[in-house]
């Protein structure tokens, strides 16, 4: 169970939160910027909250996620249009770091110890962030939605400010794997995978519903090499029918791309953190065509959805506040996060500080575009607790079938969630 005062907020009640943050618009709090008897309040004032984060606005990982901070802002442009939150803007600032791991540590630092933000949001990787959990829970910044599914950020008890934001890798792994089980079964499974924990904690989610054994082969990526064909060269020899990635959008773009040239077909899967296919058609380019029939995972509301009213409303905002850039998952993605930080922000209360929007998120129940919720408690800091399958057909990803929840357990099932 969760423990304290739970908070719901929807689309429909956005209004009403915006209402409240205009009401408290000369209320006359204070706030301080430093360490007070009452809770740390670094990086609050009076008019504004300010938050960082790290993200690969150019390296490797840059295409497609180069587009999450214009959209986390444009969400937040919107929300300080509005009056804020409790008569607070929330001002975002977003450093480069390259995917890689020192520059992140610099960047985290300047924003830590020379920025003083309030907190570290959504910073993204699963090699870049790793290396600053020690520092940031060593300074007691709030370590908020880190843009990765790897399960170190669930470590309450020796990281109680970190928590996660996208479904787990071993989450959408089982997910995943399931799916092939039931639809695609014997076929020759195999994975491809970064070198670090995206690739391993998939592959312990493919194995715990496949089995070891029944993974045929197993290759591994680093993203300082992109010449993946050796990796592609194994999968082709060992004679795979469906390939499950866990690779980053360039990679799975490399992946698709080479076994094309190499005239290898196989049935291709990838977890969330590499499958919009906007981003990776732009990537291919004249070879999109072979992404055709790629399965993939997601728990957000999906980007081509014509009816959904959270991408309606994203649309509307990327639209006024982000130059009315190519709408892809990634600035879903992106928004998504802000919703959920705004959420958090206002249950902290008036006058937030690092401890109380801390124990907001253990607390609260939020609401979204997620397609299930959030594990978020005391005990629990992992992200989204499942995801739904999806298919590129003739250039657009689209769902089918029901949303699955699970957890990184072994034995723990792939269950289908049936709640709104």
């Amino acid at each position: 169970m969760k423990s304290g005062r739970r908070h719901q907020l929807s689309l429909v009640a956005l209004a009403a939160t915006t209402a409240l943050t205009l009401a408290a618009c000369g209320s006359g709090t204070t706030a301080s910027t430093g360490s007070s008897g009452d809770g740390d309040t670094t990086g609050v004032t009076d008019t504004s909250v300010l938050v960082g984060t790290h993200m690969p606005l150019t390296g490797p990982a840059a295409a497609g996620y180069s587009k999450i901070p214009p959209a986390t802002k444009a969400y937040f442009d919107y929300i300080n249009e509005q009056g804020g939150v409790h008569g607070r803007t929330i001002e975002y600032k977003a450093l480069d770091d390259g995917y890689n791991p020192s520059n992140t540590q610099q960047v985290v630092r300047e924003l830590v110890l020379q920025d003083r933000v309030f907190a570290i949001l959504g910073g993204l990787g699963t090699p870049t962030h790793s290396g600053v959990l020690d520092f940031l829970d060593t300074n007691n910044v709030p370590d908020l939605f880190v843009a990765s599914g790897s399960r170190i950020w669930n470590q309450p008890d020796k990281y109680p400010n970190t928590f996660g934001f996208n479904a787990d890798y071993t989450v959408e792994a089982k997910i995943m794997a399931q799916y092939v089980k039931d639809n695609l079964p014997g076929k020759k499974v195999c994975t491809l995978g970064q070198d670090d924990d995206l690739g391993g904690d998939y592959l312990a989610g493919v194995e715990q519903i496949v089995g070891a054994d029944a993974v045929v082969e197993k290759q591994f990526y680093a993203t300082s090499n992109t010449n993946v064909a050796p990796q592609i060269g194994a999968l082709q020899a060992a004679g795979c029918e469906v390939v499950m990635l866990a690779t980053i959008p360039g990679f799975t773009a490399l992946a698709i791309g080479t076994a094309g040239r190499l005239g290898f077909r196989p049935q291709w899967t990838t977890a969330s953190v590499g499958g919009d296919y906007l981003t990776l058609s732009k990537t291919l380019g004249d070879a999109a065509p072979l992404a055709d029939g790629l399965l993939s995972t997601n728990y957000l509301s999906s980007h081509f959805s014509q009816d959904d009213e959270w991408t309606t409303k994203f649309r509307e905002i990327n639209a006024q506040y982000n130059n009315d850039a190519e709408f892809d998952g990634n600035v879903v993605y992106g928004m998504s996060m802000a919703h959920t930080f705004v959420q958090a922000l206002e249950a902290a209360g008036e006058n937030p500080t690092r401890e109380s929007i801390v124990e907001a998120i253990r607390s609260t129940d939020f609401t979204g575009p997620n397609l299930v919720p959030f594990r978020f408690s005391e005990d629990d800091h992992s992200g989204a607790g499942g995801a739904r399958v999806n298919q590129v057909a003739n250039g657009v990803q689209e769902y089918f079938g029901p949303a699955y929840t699970t957890t990184d357990a072994p034995g723990d099932p792939v269950v289908e969630y049936r709640a709104e």
